[in-house]
């Protein structure tokens, strides 16, 4: 399958792409008339870097991941690592997130307290 191919049929932005040929982890991609070749473990290999782009990772991120992710079973502690940090930080997004939303409440129940309880 072709990068635009890959890029069509399964949403990956073809920057993202690029990105994967350009930090060599490109297993089973060959180049084939001038066009990438992307096979199976390929698109295994997308489909993670897509999951940790959509849970908050940076290009840089995703790359260390990949690397590690590929060096083999060894570097699991460092990827769990990297992992926590982001389920942390979510966290904490969450509960700052949940604290506005308590400080929202509370000024919408002073106003309507000031309005005799009226509900808009």
């Amino acid at each position: 399958m072709t990068i635009q191919q890959v890029s069509e049929r399964y949403r990956i932005p073809m920057h993202i792409l690029r990105g994967y040929e350009s930090w060599g982890l490109c297993g089973a991609v060959k180049k084939v008339m001038g066009d990438w070749q992307y096979g199976d473990a390929d698109l295994e290999r997308l489909s993670t870097i897509m999951t940790l782009h959509d849970i908050g990772f940076t290009v840089g991120e995703v790359e260390v991941y990949m690397r590690l992710l590929l060096e083999g079973n060894h570097t699991a502690a460092q990827r769990l690592r990297m992992l926590e940090e982001k389920r942390s930080a979510a966290l904490e997004e969450i509960h700052f997130k949940e604290r506005q939303l308590q400080r929202l409440d509370y000024l919408r129940h002073e106003i309507r307290k000031l309005q005799g309880g009226k509900k808009e």
